[in-house]
């Protein structure tokens, strides 16, 4: 990769905006992403933070504004982007196995017709390994825990050997093996120059990221943690949701979206 290749930010929006009909999703939103870095998207339920991934990968088109993801639009770039939607379900109609299933994401790589390389299925390995699912390999999706089942996708995502990795709340509500493992993987995938972008309602979690970007259908703020992950910016956002405790951490009211009742911290554990 050039010199200018590698300062070009992995994303960049400008005055980007999202709309159904007349709802508004996103308003007016700009962000630079560099490369190699973490990055946690907070917000409160319905403030736009999967309409932002969507758009990113490619699923979703803007109404307004421009969206480039490694220096081109979204649509040309999806090779190079693993998109790991939340709570994906398995079709139990569809005969599926956890293999196969990784194998998915080195497809989404090289195109369905192209025969897949010793690297692809090195690539499909490695994703089955650092997941933790080779056990379940010959297993069925939808015979899965949710933890398991998220865990496969991600590993589906990590065989398209992509340079964007987007996690749409990939641990919200899950187990203790599935929370630690995803975020390992994250911090090993920014640690080789690649680029995570992670959705999140925990506000300790957002706290490990290289970056954190609030929104609130607009952006609200982006930057490192300990300038952002502040009282007065996250009650812009989450108004009457947010509590602040004596010891100075932060605890959200807002209803999770995987259990209905899960409350985030950033108090020590």
């Amino acid at each position: 990769m050039t010199s200018s290749a590698a300062d070009h930010p992995v994303v960049r929006t400008r005055s980007l905006g999202v709309a159904y009909g007349s709802i508004v999703a996103l308003a007016d939103v700009n962000l630079e992403v560099p490369a190699g870095t973490s990055v946690a998207v907070i917000g409160p339920n319905g403030s736009g933070k999967s309409t932002l991934l969507g758009t990113l990968s490619g699923l979703i088109r803007p109404t307004a504004g421009r969206v480039e993801v490694l220096g081109r639009a979204p649509q040309d770039a999806r090779r190079r982007v693993a998109h790991v939607l939340q709570s994906t379900r398995a079709n139990e109609s569809v005969p599926l196995t956890v293999a196969e299933a990784v194998r998915i994401g080195a497809y989404g790589r090289r195109g369905a017709l192209r025969p897949l390389t010793a690297g692809d299925h090195g690539a499909i390995e490695e994703a089955i390994d650092r997941l933790r699912v080779g056990d379940l390999r010959s297993r069925q999706l939808h015979e899965l825990s949710g933890g398991q089942r998220q865990r496969v996708y991600v590993a589906q995502g990590l065989a398209q050997r992509a340079r964007l990795l987007l996690l749409d709340e990939p641990i919200t509500g899950l187990d203790l093996v599935t929370q630690e493992t995803i975020s390992q993987v994250v911090r090993e995938e920014c640690d080789a120059g690649r680029t995570a972008i992670v959705t999140t309602h925990d506000v300790g979690t957002a706290a490990l990221a290289d970056l954190v970007v609030v929104v609130a259908t607009r952006l609200i703020a982006a930057g490192e943690p300990g300038a952002v992950l502040r009282s007065e910016v996250l009650a812009e956002a989450y108004g009457g949701h947010l509590h602040v405790l004596d010891d100075g951490g932060h605890v959200l009211d807002e209803p999770a979206p995987h259990d209905g009742h899960q409350q985030t911290s950033d108090r020590p554990r």
